[in-house]
């Protein structure tokens, strides 16, 4: 069996999802590279995430091919590919259609940077991209577009919902969490009053900080 190591790392955190009440049913999916192969391991279509086992993620290449699995890969598979093809730096990505993020999502709308833990995350607001059809690349294309002018690992996309991406799937899951805690704080924060945005230099600032100094 190819690469049994990252196959039970990406089991395990796509049941990071719905502990993180990141999903529904089926919904969603996390997937990793494979940095010395290029090889991608992601969640079966259509299985529910009680049912997963590191034997039936499937492994496909960087076109989207099937390599191992006797499963349908994710139908986000060929935008997971596109992804990875485009951002060589990420190796893993997370989908999600968590509530609150994608509430904003049906809006159309960005989530504003209004506190510390969002600006340390994601650098300023979680920026929000056009609407693709499931299915193909055109996904993946809109999160490579909005990612590119951006300091966030996530977004969210129009009528869809979150696509999050990290150095390791570990990361990607990560910032999947974070992006639908925040988008819920500010949810809520909107219900009181007008949330106050931090300033830009004080983002910045943040950022830095948490991505250079914070941590082990």
């Amino acid at each position: 069996m190819k690469l049994p190591a990252l196959r039970a790392e990406v089991y395990a955190l796509n049941l990071e999802l719905p502990k993180n009440n990141l999903v529904a049913w089926t919904s969603g999916n996390v997937s990793a590279r494979d940095p010395e192969t290029g090889l991608v391991v992601i969640k079966p279509s259509g299985v529910k995430f009680e049912d997963l086992t590191p034997e039936n993620m499937v492994i496909v290449d960087l076109d989207g091919k099937i390599v191992e699995g006797n499963l349908k890969a994710s139908s986000d598979t060929a935008s997971h590919c596109y992804i990875y093809r485009h951002m060589p730096k990420v190796n893993g990505i997370v989908h999600t259609h968590s509530r609150y993020a994608t509430a904003f999502a049906a809006l159309g709308r960005a989530i504003p940077c209004v506190t510390t833990a969002m600006a340390d995350e994601f650098g300023g607001p979680i920026p929000c991209g056009g609407f693709a059809l499931i299915g193909g690349e055109e996904i993946g294309q809109r999160v490579v577009e909005v990612l590119a002018d951006s300091y966030s690992p996530a977004c969210i996309l129009q009528n869809h919902g979150v696509f999050a991406t990290g150095p390791t799937a570990e990361k990607a899951v990560q910032a999947a969490v974070m992006t639908e805690d925040n988008a819920a704080i500010f949810w809520l924060a909107e219900q009181a009053g007008q949330p106050i945005q931090i300033s830009a230099e004080d983002i910045q600032k943040l950022h830095y900080r948490y991505q250079n100094v914070y941590g082990q």
